[in-house]
């Protein structure tokens, strides 16, 4: 199957609109050599922001005409193993000095006010998080009931006396970078209500739900480059929203417009959402993605994107646009095995499969089959009919491999239809999409349900998937 991938999130690590320029000097004792780079989180990965060779007095410097993005920044060492953490926000005329024996304690960073609190944030952090890894250690190995009690109250302590501190922090220091990341690293409450009913659990998940993003600004770019944000984006569309599309449409344009005036923020989500959804885990929420090139990416709202990438967009989205779930499947003019013209919506059925396929085709040979004999035995009396188009890989005559094929294996009550060449010649001369466009058929064989009215109820559908699907229909249908 053909994949469609376009790195437009790569893009988040060009470099933005910021002026006025950045220096971060390095200064690590103890090397002499050797090449550092300086990165920024994106999730759990690093992408590199500048490189810089250390000089033989142990500096690198890394500068630049356009200023950082703000975030959470990382120097790796020569040989990457080792890296020390620093933020960058407002100032950007830094010094790092770090002494490897010991980068926690022993790493400074001058020029940046907001490093003093992230420096005392790290290292109260780590000293409380050691102490609660040994109560928990204490409390598994515990022998007796009241050792158990002893530590699990230590414990209890210990972490009510972190959070005590972090929210020291976003009250007091409210305008800092460290209290924006404290805020935004915070899980949302799960709800506590044991759910007795279908409704108590359908109210639970909107009370997690509403609460999701609580703490997160889409109107602050200094998140973006953390580990948790992301993460966050991540699981929000891949596991908490409802996967149906006109859901996510809503929601990601309300965040598109609060992202407006952070632009790293929009060109961040921009980018992400497009990726996300141009190859969508679930069918139907293609749309999203056609949705996304027609209100943002073809009204030029997405500038910083080079032809290349803007082009692979504009191709896929006009792939999708004819065969949307719910969408009227477009009209077929074709030729029947005898070579009368024969129209897709000509058939009068409840249901109506259109299979794309080609005799030469590995998978064809063993799907064609198979589709028959559950037709035969299952799907024909529901007065459902196929319309089965070849599809040659290529302009080359596999007519007689066709009919070969349709006569050996007794598939007698489908409708069999071609185009010519001819034909085809004539729809591309008269700029006509073709069915190839029409139906995004990039692999065979291609299957697609239509209702009665001829509206696409699925696409790209297994056997086993189109029967599911055939067999909730029907169940769900009226009984005479």
């Amino acid at each position: 199957m053909k994949k469609y991938l376009l790195f437009v999130f790569a893009a988040l690590t060009t470099a933005s609109a910021y002026s006025q320029g950045f220096q971060v000097t390095f200064k690590a004792p103890g090397y002499k050599s050797g090449i550092a780079y300086l990165t920024y989180y994106m999730g759990s990965n690093f992408n590199i922001a500048d490189s810089a060779a250390i000089a033989n007095n142990g500096t690198a410097i890394f500068k630049d005409s356009t200023k950082l993005p703000p975030g959470i920044y990382a120097i790796f060492f020569p040989g990457k193993q080792l890296r020390t953490e620093f933020l960058v926000g407002d100032e950007q005329t830094l010094t790092v000095t770090a002494d490897t024996a010991d980068l926690l304690n022993k790493t400074l960073v001058t020029g940046s006010k907001e490093n003093l609190l992230y420096d005392q944030y790290q290292k109260i952090a780590a000293s409380k998080g050691r102490m609660i890894q040994q109560e928990r250690q204490a409390y598994m190995a515990a022998a007796t009931k009241a050792d158990s009690a002893l530590h699990e109250k230590k414990y209890t302590t210990l972490i009510n006396e972190l959070n005590d501190y972090r929210e020291g922090i976003i009250k007091n220091q409210s305008k800092s970078m460290m209290a924006a990341l404290l805020n935004a690293m915070k899980e949302p409450p799960y709800p506590t209500k044991i759910p007795v009913t279908r409704q108590d659990s359908i109210n639970n998940y909107n009370e997690y739900k509403k609460h999701y993003w609580d703490g997160i600004s889409f109107m602050d770019d200094r998140i973006i480059r953390t580990p948790f944000f992301l993460k966050k984006v991540e699981r929000y569309y891949r596991e908490v929203i409802s996967p149906d599309a006109d859901t996510i449409i809503k929601d990601v344009d309300y965040k598109l417009l609060l992202a407006r005036s952070a632009p790293e923020m929009y060109k961040f989500l921009l980018n992400w959402l497009t990726d996300e959804f141009i190859n969508p885990k679930y069918m139907g929420q293609d749309a999203v993605f056609v949705h996304l090139f027609e209100k943002y990416h073809s009204k030029g709202a997405s500038f910083w994107l080079n032809e290349k990438q803007m082009e692979t967009i504009s191709r896929r989205a006009y792939m999708l646009m004819a065969n949307l779930i719910g969408e009227k499947a477009a009209d077929l003019e074709m030729l029947n095995t005898e070579g009368k013209p024969t129209a897709l919506y000509s058939l009068d059925a409840d249901y109506t499969v259109i299979c794309f396929w080609d005799p030469n085709c590995g998978h064809c040979k063993e799907e064609i089959p198979r589709l028959d004999s559950i037709y035969r035995a299952s799907w024909k009396k529901h007065n459902l009919k196929i319309f089965a188009v070849l599809t040659p890989d290529g302009k080359e005559n596999v007519r007689p491999e066709w009919l070969t094929f349709i006569k050996e294996h007794n598939i007698s009550d489908w409708t069999h239809v071609y185009k010519t060449k001819e034909m085809e010649d004539a729809d591309f001369a008269a700029q006509r999409p073709g069915f190839r466009q029409l139906y995004d058929i990039n692999m065979t064989p291609t299957i697609y349900l239509l209702d009665k009215e001829k509206h696409i109820i699925g696409k790209k559908l297994t056997l086993l998937q189109l029967n599911d699907l055939l067999e909730v229909k029907w169940n769900a249908a009226p009984k005479n």
